[in-house]
């Protein structure tokens, strides 16, 4: 649907009803289209992005839902004082 930024701004009441009813308001001026209005799309929800971005071939959707199984393994225990601590002293030994 067209409109005239006069037309529009006399009945506004109407290009919104156009636009709830899912159509597309171009406003124009001199005849040359300067804007559009048109309806908020709903977001869509993770599921259906994921679903999305997996039809694209971006991701792989995992095979079964739930939660994550725990790690098989444990962290390996390191004696002596923590790498972080180490990381701190180095740098302050290059500054």
């Amino acid at each position: 649907m067209k409109l005239g930024l006069r037309d529009a701004n006399q009945h506004f009441s109407k290009a919104i009803r156009a636009v709830r009813g899912g159509k597309e308001v171009v406003l124009t001026e001199r005849g040359r289209p300067i804007a559009i209005i048109k309806p908020v799309r709903e977001e869509p929800s993770e599921e259906a992005a994921l679903r999305a971005m997996a039809d694209e071939g971006l991701i792989r959707l995992p095979s079964r839902t739930g939660p994550t199984p725990a790690p098989r393994w444990k962290p390996a225990r390191v004696k002596g004082k923590p790498l972080s601590q180490t990381i701190v002293e180095d740098r302050e030994d290059r500054a």
